[in-house]
């Protein structure tokens, strides 16, 4: 079988030439690249991908690190990451890392050995110095959903600020004054925000706060809203701002399993927009995170950067966010 190395030795060139050649992704002159057709023609040599990237060391995969596939939402990032990767001819390696930060920086360092391309990554752990070492450290890398403070990368997040602010603007609209907020545990930058966004409206018409954290599963929403039924059942406490979809679901169950009803009772917000909260009964009111910007602007950056050569550039795109009322919400009853 013919090989770029083949080529390259009869053109009198190196294989990176002749990728260069092949590609046009760098500037070769135009003698050279008569000369690598010429091989070509002689040789009857059909390049392919594999060959342009192992002569340029590549191994045409890129990774994309989340926290857990079998949550809808970072299914579907994942969906749209490899739709772009695919169609640019790339592959797609999937990391799991179950909010695990041991898990998050081994499959870093693994793969800053070059056995990816560069990463896409969303982050579902607090960041140790070895992770953020590994960040820092040899491939392009791509934050997506999570950011990451004090690391300087290119980064794609939903407009989590936004979002609060647009949940506590609907409550307040309600005429609700008293909410249980259901943070992510360990306080993640996304769920900060969405908390600053949401406490500064909040503050400002007199509103009362209290916070539980979850980890973003529906058991643990649910363990959140049960160490405040007391408060429900008194309508001390109206509303729940749950930072996600499935830990307001959870808080809705654990409320019926008390007979405290959504929305009759308490209202109920979330945060993502996955089809669980649209096909619930009651429906959820939620603020819908455009996911396919997110993982298809993701890729996209990651990739330009890969095929032009040039290092990413630093900077933090925000997507914007939608509230989408339904029925988990309703006015407070007089």
């Amino acid at each position: 079988m013919v090989s770029i190395a083949d080529v390259a030795r009869l053109a009198g060139v190196s294989a990176t030439t002749v990728s260069h050649a092949i590609s046009g992704k760098r500037k070769v002159s135009g003698v050279v690249r008569e000369k690598v057709h010429h091989a070509m023609r002689e040789l009857n040599y059909v390049p392919t991908r594999a060959a342009q990237n192992l002569a340029l060391g590549r191994t045409g995969i890129i990774a994309l690190v989340v926290p857990d596939i079998a949550i809808e939402y970072f299914a579907e990032l994942a969906k749209n990451v490899e739709a772009v990767a695919v169609a640019r001819g790339y592959n797609v390696m999937i990391a799991t890392t179950g909010f695990d930060a041991e898990r998050e920086a081994s499959y870093l360092e693994m793969m800053a050995s070059r056995a990816v391309d560069g990463i896409v990554f969303a982050s579902g752990a607090v960041l140790r110095s070895r992770t953020r070492t590994a960040l820092t450290h040899g491939l392009p890398i791509v934050l997506v959903d999570e950011e990451v403070a004090g690391v300087e990368l290119c980064t794609i997040v939903s407009d989590n600020e936004e979002g609060g602010r647009l949940v506590a603007e609907h409550l307040i609209g309600l005429g609700h004054r008293s909410v249980l907020e259901i943070q992510g545990a360990s306080a993640p930058v996304t769920s900060v925000r969405r908390s600053e966004g949401f406490a500064a409206v909040w503050a400002a018409h007199g509103g009362v706060i209290r916070t539980e954290t979850g980890d973003y599963s529906a058991e643990s929403g649910r363990q959140a809203a049960e160490r405040h039924l007391a408060s429900f059942a008194s309508s001390e406490i109206t509303a729940i701002f749950a930072h996600n979809d499935l830990m307001a679901l959870g808080a809705i169950d654990g409320l019926r399993s008390q007979r405290i009803r959504t929305p009759r009772d308490v209202s109920v917000v979330g945060f993502d927009d996955v089809s669980p909260g649209r096909y619930s009964f009651p429906q959820l009111t939620t603020v819908r995170q455009d996911v396919r910007s997110l993982g298809t602007q993701a890729a996209a950056a990651l990739l330009d950067a890969l095929e032009s050569g040039d290092d990413l550039t630093i900077d933090r795109t925000v997507i914007p966010v939608e509230l989408v009322v339904r029925g988990s919400t309703k006015a407070v009853r007089s």
